[in-house]
């Protein structure tokens, strides 16, 4: 089957270009103005822009936590990362603690394969240290796992220092790659029994015991750590000035730091948690949790000055019933916010309508540099021949507002309820077979690819 795209704008990090695109089964096979190709069908784009695939490398669906599971097992989820133009899913394989590597793998295998609509890979949880742990990576390696995930909180998967420096020295002679969730543990724990103590357990109480200089000092102390190790590191979901000063520093030494921030901390602030609502507060509890307006600017221009590498989500969906759990007490709520299904929107709406960013920087943000971070360019992030026919027909000239009932995510909510788009995801197309065409998604049955990725390419 061979399909041709013609009259729109192709995208790449580099920037955009008219042009014709030509896709024969599931790959790129021609780009060029005015492309006289025979072709089985012909689709006329004309107006719109087209992007790779996105890539959101960081989403949780199926996950135990705090009591529950989330509200998205891999079907729901990658249903609506499909429709919001996501094509590429890499989520987390979490083994208990006292678990093997491997253990974890095979379950999160168990759950994803056959179930999953866009193709998807995993990161790899290291939540304890030990020899049997060590040897195991190797293996994970060629099983098509390059990155890794570590918490400095959280007691059921944080790493104490020690064992971090060792986990990172490990993965440096390997050539791995680490994402790290950064807060003091133990000060947020102290602020949490006094509020306890003090009778204050309301949502907002949960953004008051997790200020953003201790996730900053958690930075800071990890870029130190991996600096004894020699290893790069990726700091995962980064919401405030005080942090990105850490990264900042830790560059000026010669390190090499990646940074990922979300949109929620880009669109969304703090003042939300003081609704005297709790219900309505606590739909928005994550960790880090939102910070001010103030934060939100700084994110902006750190991206447009290309400090930060890569816009996921971390999608981690729950029900407003599930989140009700914990309207008594804020450390029973669980916490986490869905997005995977309006990220592209948002970024384009928010940040390259009004702008913030590039077109070139949306893509290097959601497409380009997270499958170059995670291994998995050229086959994902760009549109050129011998690339996976992942693409976005992005139109700019039609817009909506984001509501809740016509998400598919299961959380029942959006984060963005009343949010109005410039533009929209017109089509989706997954290695070369039109899979969301105006809102519906096309595909009946799963048709992702479990992704065996390689070593970062991002430089």
């Amino acid at each position: 089957m061979r399909t041709l795209f013609k009259g729109g704008t192709v995208v790449s990090g580099g920037g955009v270009r008219r042009g014709d695109l030509l896709v024969e089964n599931e790959k790129v096979a021609a780009l060029g103005r005015n492309l006289k190709a025979e072709a089985d069908r012909v689709i006329d784009v004309s107006g719109c822009y087209l992007f790779p695939g996105f890539v959101d490398a960081h989403t949780h669906f199926d996950l135990e936590v705090a009591g529950t599971v989330t509200a998205d097992g891999f079907a729901s989820g990658s249903r609506a990362a499909l429709r919001g133009g996501t094509t590429t899913v890499i989520d987390f394989a979490c083994p208990d603690k006292g678990e093997s590597l491997h253990s974890g793998l095979e379950r999160w295998r168990k759950k994803a394969d056959g179930q999953t609509f866009c193709d998807y890979g995993f990161h790899m949880t290291i939540d304890d240290w030990n020899e049997a742990i060590r040897g195991e990576l190797p293996d994970m390696f060629a099983q098509g796992i390059s990155s890794f995930k570590m918490y400095m909180t959280y007691p059921a998967m944080m790493l104490g220092d020690r064992d971090l420096y060792w986990a990172l020295k490990e993965l440096r002679q390997l050539g791995g790659i680490c994402g790290v969730h950064c807060e003091n543990a133990g000060v947020i724990d102290g602020m949490i029994a006094e509020r306890r103590a003090a009778g204050e357990l309301v949502p907002a109480s949960h953004a008051l015991t997790r200020p953003p200089y201790l996730e900053a000092e958690a930075v800071g102390r990890l870029l130190r750590i991996a600096q004894a190790a020699e290893c790069p590191v990726i700091i995962v979901h980064l919401t405030n000035g005080d942090a990105l000063e850490e990264v900042r520093r830790a560059r000026k030494r010669g390190q090499t730091v990646y940074v990922e921030t979300c949109p929620q901390y880009l669109l969304l602030d703090e003042s939300l948690y003081f609704n005297p609502d709790a219900s309505a507060a606590a739909r928005y509890i994550c960790a880090p949790p939102l910070r001010n307006q103030a934060e939100q600017e700084t994110l902006w221009k750190a991206l447009r000055r290309g400090e930060i590498q890569t816009i996921s989500t971390d999608h981690c969906s729950f029900t407003l019933e599930q989140k009700a759990v914990g309207l008594d007490d804020f450390t029973r709520i669980p916490g986490g916010l869905p997005g995977v299904e309006t990220r592209g929107e948002l970024v384009w709406s928010y940040g390259v309508s009004r702008r913030k960013i590039t077109i070139a920087q949306m893509c290097r943000l959601l497409s380009e540099n997270p499958a170059k971070l995670y291994g998995l360019y050229p086959r994902k992030g760009l549109l050129r021949p011998g690339s996976d026919a992942d693409i976005v027909v992005y139109n700019p000239g039609d817009s909506h507002v984001i509501r809740a009932e016509d998400c598919l995510s299961a959380a029942g909510y959006s984060p963005y309820e009343g949010f109005l788009t410039e533009g929209c995801i017109q089509q989706v197309w997954l290695r070369g077979r039109l899979a969301v065409e105006n809102g519906n998604v096309l595909t009946h049955s799963p048709q992702g690819k479990y992704m065996a990725r390689g070593k970062t390419a991002l430089s």
